[in-house]
């Protein structure tokens, strides 16, 4: 299985020696694109330099993310074993570590990039993993149909899974809708993840109405199909991933803590035929998801939840609860909530 650690080590030694002060340069530029916010006007990878400042700046907090989202994606669908991966915009490879991490079920990737520098670089990096399936990943050069008619002419691979992280902020509004499109024909199963931005969460919910639209179904993160609660004016639905930084990637962006906290937005779907019956009541109850860090205070722990029938709602767990309290203090941001049987 892949690892943090393997990654870091992997992109070291995929770089081979590329100097940090020349690393640092393309940092800086790629965090001016990213905070803007703005859809670039050119490809954010534009040659080897910029690869290698992805490589060093996006790579791991895109894999941690990612597999935060694939690891709820697959607790909420008990049973799913894809064996099938085709990545869309691939970049260096990010999601095919995520997915190594999350799903040993997936035995070939398919990964498309339109960087010719980015797949060198992500080959490179594969090769310096110990995980087969990173080794034997298919790489194809390949960009996005320009306009939704030329979309729909193309037919993209099948898989079991399609995916797209940080993606969608670098396409226009008719890009995105047109990639999700392409998702949604290639797969039975959806995850795309983005900043966990307001802009990125309207991205993720403009693909959750488009991915709704063509009978797909919500897996994760929203324990339900109704309209989301934090469609709102300054709130949004987001989550944290907390990985650790190498020491090549404090000093290219000139950091000093040993983590990051990335937060990031996703949305995962499936069409009905992937969802297995469940199998037991506890699967068919009903259960929430945790949008806010849980607050613990002596005896007691406060849960904001995204409950099943389409509000937030607080719930307040005391030591008196027995279980629930138990797990309750080992719950953290972003996970399911399900009342635990009672002591």
């Amino acid at each position: 299985m892949a690892s943090a650690g393997s990654l870091a080590a992997a992109i070291q030694a995929g770089l081979d020696g590329a100097g940090v002060p020349s690393l640092t340069a393309g940092v800086q530029r790629l965090m001016a694109a990213y905070r803007s916010g703005d859809v670039p006007a050119t490809p954010v990878v534009a040659s080897a330099k910029d690869a290698a400042a992805y490589a060093v700046y996006r790579m791991p907090a895109t894999a941690a993310a990612t597999a935060l989202a694939l690891q709820q994606t697959r607790l909420s669908l008990p049973g799913w074993t894809p064996a099938t991966l085709l990545d869309f915009g691939a970049g260096t490879g990010s999601v095919a570590w995520a997915v190594a991490d999350q799903l040993p079920s997936i035995g070939a990737m398919t990964l498309l990039e339109q960087s010719a520098d980015a797949i060198a670089l992500g080959r490179a990096i594969a090769r310096a993993s110990a995980t087969p399936v990173l080794h034997a990943a298919t790489w194809q050069p390949w960009q996005l149909p320009d306009g939704a008619a030329a979309a729909a002419r193309e037919d993209p691979p099948s898989a079991d899974l399609a995916t797209a992280s940080y993606v969608l902020g670098e396409l226009t509004e008719a890009q995105q809708a047109a990639l999700v499109v392409l998702a949604a024909r290639a797969a039975p199963a959806v995850v795309l993840v983005e900043p966990g931005t307001p802009a990125g969460h309207r991205r993720i919910l403009a693909a959750r109405s488009k991915l709704l639209d063509t009978g797909y179904v919500v897996a994760a993160p929203c324990p339900h199909q109704r309209r989301c609660p934090l469609e709102t004016e300054g709130d949004w639905c987001h989550f944290g991933a907390r990985l650790p930084r190498s020491a090549l990637h404090r000093q290219a962006k000139g950091a000093e803590l040993a983590y990051e906290d990335e937060k990031f937005s996703y949305i995962a779907a499936v069409r009905r035929p992937a969802l297995r019956e469940p199998a037991s009541a506890r699967e068919r109850a009903p259960y929430g998801r945790i949008v806010r860090r849980p607050q613990q205070r002596k005896g007691l722990v406060t849960l904001d939840l995204c409950a099943a029938d389409g509000t937030i709602r607080r719930e307040l767990v005391s030591k008196s609860q027995g279980a629930a309290y138990r797990e309750a203090r080992r719950s953290s941001w972003g996970q399911r909530w399900d009342d635990p049987e009672p002591s």
